[in-house]
């Protein structure tokens, strides 16, 4: 059987160019038990939309009832409609949007600057930018190092758990 007309309804049904009338003819043929392999693919778009006209609809009372409850919430609102109150933005409320954004693309170029830095850094044979002429050894021995270093914690202990005052401004401040 030749199916040109609904074919040619589906186009134009694409295209938003049917009738009400031509819809449910589409409506009335995909509805049947039996269509061709090639438009059966378009059947559960029809039936979807039978099927969401038979669904319940919002009564015409919904909004009355809707708007009541509205003021039984807040019953200094009494009047025909709801009023609201216009609020006054300054400069500084209006192009707060626009700070966020330049902040953000301040923040994405230093990560990029940074990311770009490391990765020239990775790969050079530079030296390493440390002067070893300009330390000398204080002690000769790896013990006497961590001796004076021992020793310097200790000390750092003994004045930590002396019941002293080690406050620097309690001593220098001037008593009446």
């Amino acid at each position: 059987m030749d199916y040109k007309y609904i074919e040619q309804l589906l186009e134009r049904y694409w295209e938003a160019e049917t009738t009400p009338q031509e819809e449910n003819i589409l409506k009335a043929f995909f509805s049947q038990t039996e269509i061709p392999e090639n438009l059966r693919r378009y059947q559960p778009l029809f039936e979807y939309e039978q099927a969401a006209a038979e669904e319940e609809k919002l009564g015409d009372d919904f909004d009355r009832k809707v708007m009541a409850q509205i003021r039984a919430l807040n019953p200094q609102q009494q009047g025909s409609g709801l009023r609201v109150k216009a609020r006054k933005l300054t400069i500084g409320q209006r192009l707060r949007p626009f700070y966020r954004a330049v902040a953000a693309v301040a923040i994405v170029l230093l990560l990029g600057t940074v990311a770009q830095s490391a990765f020239r850094n990775v790969g050079s044979n530079e030296p390493w930018d440390y002067n070893s002429e300009g330390y000398a050894d204080t002690y000769q021995k790896p013990e006497e190092a961590l001796d004076a270093g021992l020793d310097g914690l200790a000390e750092i202990k003994a004045m930590l758990n002396s019941e002293e005052d080690t406050d620097s401004l309690k001593h220098n401040m001037v008593k009446p």
